[in-house]
């Protein structure tokens, strides 16, 4: 890393990563030199996730290895932690709605407060804005077609995981 390498974390749990999550890290991408997903894993936390840390791991990979600067990496401290280690300038937040900026903002003035990492948020394009990984698990776990919203690897990993669902 050179001292002018402008480094930034995009943390989530992508769980199931979805084309929201892609375009805030396609952006994201734009923007920074390094742009590290960091993919939350909380391995105390047994069945919080639908999808294993590897699996969400290769699903971000699949889906960005067209990004030249896009790294991937698991964490499972502080956020600012992570980014200090990393030498991150900068925290990538997507938003979609107001209600989440009302969150993400206390997170944000948290962070700066503990590291002075600064957050950048990004808000979602209109096309994706209603997308949520917690909305695609409910729809697949009931049948429903989640291939609009999600890489087609993914899209085809729901079908294990809720037989009937995902297509």
């Amino acid at each position: 890393m050179t001292p002018d390498n402008r480094i930034a974390i995009c943390p989530g749990t992508f769980d199931p990563v979805t084309y929201g999550h892609l375009d805030v890290i396609g952006r994201a991408s734009k923007m920074f030199d390094t742009v590290v997903v960091g993919v939350v894993n909380l391995p105390w936390r047994k069945g919080n996730t639908l999808f294993s840390a590897e699996e969400r791991i290769a699903f971000v990979k699949e889906a960005t290895r067209h990004l030249p600067n896009i790294e991937i990496e698991t964490f499972s401290s502080l956020l600012v932690t992570f980014a200090r280690e990393r030498g991150a300038m900068a925290i990538v937040k997507g938003l979609r709605a107001v209600s989440d900026f009302e969150s993400e903002l206390q997170m944000a003035q948290m962070n700066r407060s503990l590291s002075g990492v600064e957050t950048l948020f990004i808000p979602s394009s209109s096309t994706h804005s209603f997308i949520a990984s917690r909305l695609l698990r409910e729809v697949a776990r009931y049948g429903g077609d989640v291939s609009p919203f999600v890489p087609a690897a993914v899209a085809k990993r729901f079908i294990g995981k809720f037989p009937g669902g995902g297509l």
